[in-house]
């Protein structure tokens, strides 16, 4: 997500690391490449230019604190003023409630209700979708047939076209659930009958949360729509959709955070598992290539492997000492829609600039394939890949049905990534926050800089 303005802003923290020391001249280069990266990302005018402001301000009039270079000072800088536009997390309560969607056409919120109820359901909480859309035609039968996918229960009354009684008798019967999720009607503006309607649902749902769906695509539009629905109901937070794809996903974030309301959950991309708990902290310092460790262990965790066994294959992997056996166990799991995705951006330094949808899925095609091959290596072989030449490599190829060169790309690919987390092991401090996050700590990102 936000590929554009990630990239451009990760070349100006690599002109800040390579400076033989910060001046006032490279203080000044360096606001007007952030300046430039925000403008590009379709961030509103104003808030580039405060956020810039803030940035010079800062640098050169507070001293770092002891021990930290002016360099990492002023990356430091940057980072808390990035996250500050944005706004606070709100906290997502793993309690029963009642949450109610509400949005115009066209902004995802059927879907959205689908992938939240799949978020609570995975934390153990029993969900229910409650389908009080009857304007759009088949809004039933899609919300339905997204349950069914979850296999979680979908309330409606097909043929009713008046909300109230579906959203009464789903008070009702609906009791013994632990979450509520009411799909709302849209319009293709909001006019008076659908905020009588929003109304209407508020006073007979009683809602905990009151979660405005919002598609990136439109921008800094969002903080007028943010806004006009939150004079019409109060709003509790939104969820913004369509992030993978989004030229103007910093201009919708960004326009948000200036309502006042908080960004909850954002949507990246069209499975239902591309949906995740809006961090400020987390998502600027993906941002950054900075990686984000949290969501690479939680990841790691919905791999569905033994948490013993997750600890010890990323502890080699973080180590350099991990085998073609560790590298089968982690793709073994790794068939599933996204997970390879949300691997990659959560690595840290990655570059998410540097590889697009398409070669995501081509990737993990690549790894059923090379699930393959490994089935068809012995123990010893993937204990000890450097035995691998000549004569195994045909045995190899044979065994699994591919060709000999497959088999020579997937040790390329096994060197590769052995490569790659040597350079992640020069980070001292990173590999210190990450070994005590897998034992069971916690990682402070920000004291990553």
């Amino acid at each position: 997500m936000l590929d554009s303005l990630g990239a451009s802003l990760r070349d100006t923290i690599r002109k800040i690391t390579k400076a033989g020391y910060v001046d006032k001249a490279l203080i000044k280069e360096v606001v007007r490449d952030i300046q430039r990266a925000l403008l590009k990302g379709d961030v509103d005018v104003h808030l580039a230019l405060k956020l810039s402001k803030n940035v010079e301000r800062r640098a050169l009039e507070e001293k770092p604190p002891s021990g930290m270079s002016y360099r990492d000072f002023l990356i430091k800088i940057i980072y808390e003023e990035l996250i500050a536009i944005l706004g606070k997390e709100k906290e997502i309560r793993l309690k029963p409630q009642k949450i109610m969607l509400v949005g115009l056409y066209g902004q995802g919120k059927t879907t959205t209700a689908g992938k939240l109820a799949k978020y609570f359901h995975d934390k153990g909480l029993s969900v229910v979708m409650v389908a009080c859309d009857v304007h759009r035609p088949a809004a039933y039968d899609q919300l339905k047939q997204i349950g069914e996918k979850l296999n979680i229960p979908v309330f409606g009354i097909p043929g009713e076209r008046d909300a109230r009684k579906i959203a009464k008798e789903a008070i009702k019967k609906t009791r013994d659930y632990q979450i509520k999720i009411f799909d709302t009607s849209g319009r293709h503006a909001l006019e008076d009958d659908l905020i009588q309607e929003m109304e209407d649902l508020k006073k007979i749902i009683e809602p905990d949360e009151i979660f405005l769906v919002l598609d990136a695509t439109i921008g800094q539009q969002a903080g007028k729509q943010a806004k006009a629905f939150h004079d019409a109901v109060g709003i509790t937070g939104v969820i913004i959709t369509k992030m993978d794809g989004s030229a103007k996903g910093g201009g919708a974030l960004s326009a948000v955070a200036t309502t006042g309301a908080p960004v909850v959950f954002i949507g990246t991309g069209e499975h239902l598992e591309d949906f995740e708990h809006f961090n400020p902290t987390r998502f600027i310092s993906r941002l950054l290539g900075m990686g984000d460790l949290e969501t690479l262990l939680e990841t790691a965790k919905k791999l569905e492997i033994e948490e013993e066994k997750t600890s010890k294959v990323m502890e080699r992997m973080m180590s350099g000492k991990f085998n073609l056996k560790d590298m089968y166990d982690i793709w073994e799991q790794m068939a599933k829609p996204g997970i390879l995705q949300k691997l990659l951006y959560s690595l840290p330094f990655y570059r998410m600039g540097e590889i697009d949808k398409n070669l995501v899925e081509e990737s993990e095609e690549k790894i059923r394939r090379y699930r393959v091959i490994l089935d068809s290596m012995t123990y010893e072989e993937l204990e000890n890949p450097e035995i691998i030449k000549g004569s195994r490599i045909r045995r190899i190829a044979i065994g699994s049905g591919k060709d000999e060169q497959e088999v020579r790309n997937l040790l390329k690919e096994y060197h590769k990534m052995k490569r790659m987390m040597k350079e992640m092991r020069g980070n001292r401090k990173l590999m210190r926050a990450l070994r005590r996050q897998l034992k069971g700590g916690n990682i402070d990102l920000q004291g990553l800089i």
